[in-house]
């Protein structure tokens, strides 16, 4: 430093902390408060004499209680420069003091957290490098602290709640994973586990994230047991889905030899659909491939089938043509048919039929075979209706029949004749009671005679 240079002044020197000084509190907002005044610096000559002096060799006191303390020198400055660096450290702690009070007026801070810190701030005030009523400051933390603990302790017990609550509630979680867990996982629709398990741990990592914070060993306990119902779902799960994947490819294999086999018949026609329907009860008995799979393998083998039964389609339509004039023939007998019902002798009738019926054979075949059972069916109800008209016929003219009736004729003639000559032998005599009878006998067998045409 050369001569010509001013010299610099020396900062003042703090006198060592009795005890170590706490750390930084962070910055913490101060919620505004109407009701609360705001710090007063100790910035007057009155308040600075009250609490601290600066000695001839600049070394500054505090006044605390009845002692003065010596907390630092301050040598190459004026006494006032010295008690304003010193009273500055004192308004800071102020500062911090009236903050805390603000913000425990105002709510909403967790009391815990304002005690932890106004601890902190009371360590600094103890033995502070500071001028100015750090016993005043001191009384105002220690009746903040005091304020403070009937809040700390409710919100330890809300805090127990939240956490117990919180505990039941992932219990919850992890007794409906275990539920599911042991379930018949053989028997299991997968989709919906898979679905309701997702579900259930979506709701735990919500839990997790939102919830409150579970004491480590309670919440590794449950982790582990909910993780354990994963795990054994899972578990089973790939093992369903690689037998499921290993059936599908069995039945894929086999499905696709079918439409192999199926795609081999085209050359045949109409003699190759025996064979694709038995191909087809093939392919029902195959198992299911997955959905994809089964789609396309499907797909060809119905085509396969489409141009067997297009085959047949054509030939048939062939056949109709070709079967149209015999359609024809027949469908003019069955008009002639209806005479037979109009012909009162029945023999005319039969024998009118008979020629029919043989037209009809002379015919021939019909396709296709729906049209020819169609005809067939109008013809049989002239025929039946025919044979009821014998049948009845035959009923009233058989030989024997007329003989019965005959026999039984004489007999009634007889009976009524005897009963004729008793109902007058009674009415003669005034038999009233015979007479009745013999009446009524005579009533019945007349209705009999006149039965059997007599």
């Amino acid at each position: 430093m050369s001569a010509t240079e001013p010299s610099k002044p020396t900062p003042p020197v703090p006198a060592p902390p009795v005890a170590p000084l706490p750390r930084k509190l962070p910055a913490q907002p101060v919620a505004p408060v109407a009701a609360a005044a705001p710090v007063a610096p100790t910035s007057s000559p009155e308040e600075v004499a009250k609490w601290g002096r600066v000695s001839d060799d600049g070394t500054v006191e505090v006044l605390e209680g009845e002692t003065w303390r010596v907390v630092g020198q301050f040598p190459d400055g004026t006494p006032d420069e010295a008690l304003a660096y010193f009273v500055r450290k004192y308004d800071d702690i102020a500062f911090k003091v009236h903050a805390l009070e603000q913000r425990h007026q105002a709510g909403g801070a967790s009391a815990s957290e304002l005690a932890t810190q106004a601890g902190h701030v009371l360590e600094e005030a103890t033995e502070a490098a500071a001028v100015g009523d750090l016993a005043g400051l001191r009384e105002r933390l220690n009746a903040l602290i005091g304020s403070l603990a009937e809040a700390t302790a409710a919100e330890a017990q809300a805090a127990k709640e939240l956490v117990d609550a919180a505990i039941a509630e992932r219990t919850a979680l992890v007794e409906r994973a275990e539920a599911v867990a042991a379930r018949d996982l053989s028997k299991v629709q997968w989709k919906q586990v898979t679905s309701e398990m997702g579900e259930l741990f979506d709701a735990w990592q919500t839990h997790q994230q939102t919830g409150p914070r579970l004491p480590k060993g309670v919440a590794q306990q449950l982790w582990k047991r909910f993780r354990d119902a994963r795990s054994t779902i899972d578990k089973h799960r790939r093992a369903f889905y690689s037998e499921l994947d290993d059936a599908h490819k069995a039945a894929r294999d086999a499905k696709t030899r079918l439409v192999e086999r199926a795609e081999a018949l085209a050359s045949r026609g109409v003699d190759g659909i025996p064979a694709y329907r038995t191909l087809l009860d093939e392919w029902k008995n195959a198992g299911r491939a997955g959905r994809k799979a089964d789609d396309a393998l499907w797909a060809r083998f119905k085509a396969a089938g489409d141009a067997l039964y297009s085959a047949r389609a054509e030939q048939a339509a062939a056949e109709e043509a070709d079967s149209a004039p015999r359609i024809e023939a027949r469908q003019a007998l069955l008009e002639e048919a209806k005479a037979v019902a109009d012909e009162p002798d029945i023999k005319s009738a039969r024998a009118l039929l008979t020629r029919i019926q043989r037209q009809w054979d002379e015919v021939g075949r019909i396709t296709p075979r729906e049209k020819e059972r169609a005809l067939d069916d109008r013809l049989r109800v002239i025929e039946q209706a025919l044979k009821a008209r014998e049948d009845v016929d035959w009923k009233k003219n058989n030989p024997e029949t007329k003989a019965r009736a005959n026999d039984m004729s004489a007999q009634l003639v007889e009976a009524i004749e005897k009963l004729e000559a008793e109902l007058a032998a009674a009415e003669k005599s005034g038999d009233k009671k015979a007479a009745k009878a013999a009446a009524d006998a005579l009533e019945a067998r007349r209705a009999w005679l006149s039965a059997l045409g007599g």
